[in-house]
């Protein structure tokens, strides 16, 4: 049997069937159940996401399942006319499900079945294979070895840009997404925070992977013969006193990242040129290792979240964080108020940061049309050592919600409490 393969274009977010799917032995009297058509219409405007499809036809297999321990009788099956007044996703309506029964003929019984759950009827994140992971890059990226450390064997997608991550996820072209967004020594990976308000995509984890650099260029090349050195800016500015320490008179220029900087090297045969990348990147593309562990500091560090189209459920029973960010429409006034929140139920904050409201960057003072001081706006992210299973948590948050006009909780979700040790090579 086929599995369902959800379908969304971008003018729609109707999820729907591929084929038509054959619901089987749902119960003990061997009712077996087919769509009539190829795609599932609910009226009243219920099946419009993939949620209200899920919700029905959980209702649908309870109610099957009740229908035959409350009577036994096959006759109470449902007929094509079988209308189900369900609440689905607060949408009361009757949905007709235009089902067909098939008689069993007095045939044994096969053993009893449990009704269809929600997690019956929802695609399977692998999709019959592996689970698929997006990052930003190109193979021998940092992105790339996060990933595998996040799921193990899973099929590691490259997106050119951090957005594309974001849509591979949304449209089902991924199931996750690996992608950093701060680093020990350059500091918070800005456009990721953006992305996270601007999507709705949801924190499920962290995984925290140690950098080590490499100076990589076409064998044979000699550092004294380099005029320039490419890499991503973060690379860049965390190898920046080594390189100078290297006594290297050489331009430095930002690319998308930092494998992508040894392939372009290697494609276009580029012999006074250097990148920063690891180096699995140098045996990926051919290259060889100048100069080798050329990070400022060996404690470098970068963290990496794991973006999911549904949240985890928050637990209690191992070391949790919770990720949210929030604004004020009359300034930063409020973020001591929200802080206390926190200090007062002893929750500790990991990180706070801060980014322009884009939607009002400036802030008059006194009457909107004659005011001149202006002050900047700001949205604040803020990440806290807390599950939202804890009752603590809860109660903060709400006492945040009280202080500010925005607030959203970008996930809860377990903390990586992998071992530390300093980067070291592969």
């Amino acid at each position: 049997m086929q599995a369902v393969s959800p379908t969304q274009n971008l003018n729609s977010s109707v999820i729907r069937p591929s084929k038509p799917r054959r619901f089987h032995q749902l119960t003990r009297s061997f009712i077996r159940c087919v769509y009539h058509n190829d795609s599932v219409q609910f009226p009243n405007g219920v099946g419009l996401n993939r949620a209200d499809w899920q919700s029905s036809c959980a209702i649908l297999s309870s109610k099957v399942f009740s229908q035959d321990q409350g009577s036994g009788d096959k006759s109470t099956a449902p007929s094509n006319s079988d209308h189900l007044a369900a609440a689905v996703n607060g949408h009361k309506t009757s949905i007709d499900l235009n089902l067909v029964p098939i008689e069993t003929n007095n045939k044994p019984q096969p053993p009893t079945q449990k009704p269809l759950t929600i997690t019956d009827l929802s695609p399977a994140p692998m999709h019959g294979s592996q689970l698929r992971v997006a990052y930003q890059g190109v193979p021998g990226a940092y992105s790339e070895a996060a990933a595998g450390k996040a799921y193990p064997n899973c099929e590691a997608i490259p997106c050119d840009q951090f957005e594309v991550a974001f849509q591979a996820v949304e449209l089902w072209i991924a199931d996750r997404a690996v992608l950093p967004v701060e680093n020990s020594l350059g500091g918070s990976i800005h456009r990721n925070y953006d992305l996270l308000l601007r999507h709705r995509l949801h924190i499920v984890g962290e995984v925290q992977l140690p950098v080590h650099h490499c100076l990589l260029a076409l064998p044979g090349v000699r550092k004294e013969y380099l005029a320039r050195v490419i890499s991503h800016p973060q690379a860049l500015s965390q190898c920046e006193h080594t390189l100078t320490k290297l006594g290297l008179n050489v331009t430095r220029e930002a690319v998308d990242d930092t494998a992508g900087a040894a392939e372009y090297i290697a494609a276009n045969n580029l012999r006074d040129t250097a990148a920063i990348a690891s180096a699995r990147a140098a045996e990926l593309y051919g290259l060889q290792i100048l100069a080798d562990g050329i990070q400022d500091d060996s404690s470098n560090v970068t963290r990496f979240v794991m973006l999911a189209r549904e949240p985890i459920i928050p637990r209690t029973d191992r070391p949790f964080k919770t990720s949210i960010v929030f604004a004020h429409d009359k300034g930063t006034s409020v973020l001591f108020k929200v802080l206390s929140a926190f200090a007062f139920r002893n929750i500790s904050l990991t990180k706070i940061e801060s980014r322009p409201h884009r939607n009002r960057p400036i802030r008059l003072v006194d009457d909107a049309n004659v005011g001149t001081a202006k002050h900047f706006e700001y949205m604040f992210y803020v990440d806290f050592e807390a599950s939202m299973a804890e009752v603590r948590a809860q109660n903060a948050l709400a006492e945040v919600q009280e202080f500010t006009s925005f607030l959203r909780v970008l996930g809860s979700y377990p903390m990586d409490m992998t071992p530390w040790c300093p980067s070291s090579g592969d």
